[in-house]
């Protein structure tokens, strides 16, 4: 009994530096990390850059080793130097302006009209009822496959390959509009109902902000869709365009043109949605 109390009494006495915490306790205490990121993306620089550089390298040394057959892939130096030949011999411009006009005037329009069909999908009952099944009955035909009926109906010029285009880039843009108004939280809506907001200020300040992310995810989908069905309609019947200028050189077998041809489509795929990302960065700065 007399040890215990020895005890009790040889151990110091906790105290406080005036916070009700004993200095034992400061000294444990460490910030914690903030961890309310969201599983938000973390930019990595040049990692991209990095894979695309080695891969052309690995590319160019296969080539140049007989690893990889000409005939077969010419080398990326073989590509370039076709693609430097369009560049020079201006052709590099006439066959892109005459696609690049072609997709902006049917896709713009294919989106602009899938929004508004979309929207009066997701808004109005009748509209559902109405047009939904259509939409789901159109959507699964492949838009190639009607190229001919567009042909027959506009003509072989500029009229069919821009339709084509609208058509094919129109559905993806509904089904994804009327699918992000759906899943708008709808006690935001009758939040803003027992406010007395207004139809119009609720559409505006809840229900669009809302669905602008799968509104930009549809149009993301439709311009890839768009470039497709654009190289498509191009190889049917066009005198200029980098789809006519594709088939051009598979018909030639000159491997290194088509390479080509490929790689600027490539790079307007890149720039699309580079530019569909800005939209997006712009648009839904409010997610923070």
């Amino acid at each position: 009994m007399a040890s215990l109390e020895g005890s009790q009494t040889a151990a110091p006495a906790a105290t406080d530096d005036g916070d009700g915490v004993s200095p034992a306790a400061h000294t444990a205490l460490r910030p914690v990390p903030y961890r309310g990121g969201g599983f938000r993306p973390v930019p990595v620089r040049f990692v991209g850059l990095f894979v695309f550089v080695a891969l052309i390298v690995l590319w160019e040394a296969g080539s140049r080793s007989g690893v990889i057959s000409n005939l077969v892939l010419p080398a990326p130096s073989e590509a370039f130097e076709a693609f430097r030949y369009l560049v020079e011999s201006g052709q590099l411009w006439r066959h892109l302006s005459a696609s690049l006009q072609r997709l902006v005037i049917g896709w713009t329009l294919g989106m602009s009209l899938g929004v508004a069909v979309g929207l009066m999908i997701g808004l109005f009952s009748l509209a559902r009822a109405g047009v939904l099944p259509l939409v789901s009955a159109l959507f699964p035909i492949p838009k190639i496959a009607l190229l001919p009926l567009f042909v027959i109906w506009f003509g072989i010029g500029e009229g069919s390959k821009v339709a084509t285009i609208l058509f094919g880039s129109f559905f993806p843009t509904v089904i994804a509009t009327y699918g992000g108004v759906d899943n708008v939280d709808r006690t935001l809506v009758r939040m803003g109902q027992s406010f007395g907001l207004s139809w119009w200020s609720i559409v505006r300040k809840i229900i669009l902000p809302g669905a602008m992310p799968a509104i930009l995810s549809g149009c993301r989908i439709s311009a890839s869709i768009a470039i497709i069905l654009l190289v498509a309609a191009e190889m049917i019947g066009a005198e200029y365009g980098v789809g006519a200028y594709v088939l051009m050189a598979g018909s030639l077998f000159a491997t290194d043109q088509l390479l080509a041809g490929v790689a600027i489509l490539s790079v307007l795929g890149l720039v699309v949605s580079w530019l569909i990302g800005k939209a997006e960065a712009w648009l839904l700065g409010w997610r923070g």
